[in-house]
């Protein structure tokens, strides 16, 4: 049913449970995972670059994280980079790798700290695209 799915990771707990779900779906289809972390680039000029460095150290580590998950269980993975909005750069890579499926993390956030942020990035991918989106997640997931 699945041929590509793209695992938008950013390091985080829920993340990971996304990328569980997409690689256990994965395995099902026999289908290849493109794993990507998006450096946002926003901001004034000057300690930026420091700021990006950090950001590229981190969506290396969680790269590593999701390509060790598939190399568990036999799934081939792509490794993607990209810098821009997480959001705009989820949907255009959707398109460029050629992705049947999105699967994302999402927080759960409810109340105030939902309205805080704005909506989340999973949300505004959702709005975005046109390629079927997996959530998981939500309010409480990975708690136990």
């Amino acid at each position: 049913m699945y041929r590509r799915i793209l695992i938008p990771t950013d390091g985080s707990d829920p993340s990971y449970l996304a990328a569980e779900e997409a690689l256990d779906l994965a395995e099902l289809f026999d289908a290849t995972v493109d794993a990507l972390f998006v450096v946002e680039q926003s901001g004034p000029s000057g300690h930026w670059d420091f700021e990006v460095e950090k950001q590229e150290a981190v969506g290396e580590a969680a790269l590593d994280k999701v390509a060790e998950l598939a190399e568990e269980r036999g799934v081939p993975v792509e490794r993607h980079l990209r810098r821009g909005r997480p959001a705009e750069e989820i949907v255009d890579a959707a398109v460029d790798y050629g992705a049947e499926l999105i699967v994302m993390g999402t927080q759960g956030r409810t109340g105030f700290s939902r309205i805080a942020t704005a909506g989340s990035t999973t949300e505004r991918v959702v709005r975005l695209t046109e390629i079927p989106t997996l959530v998981v997640g939500g309010a409480g997931a990975g708690t136990e």
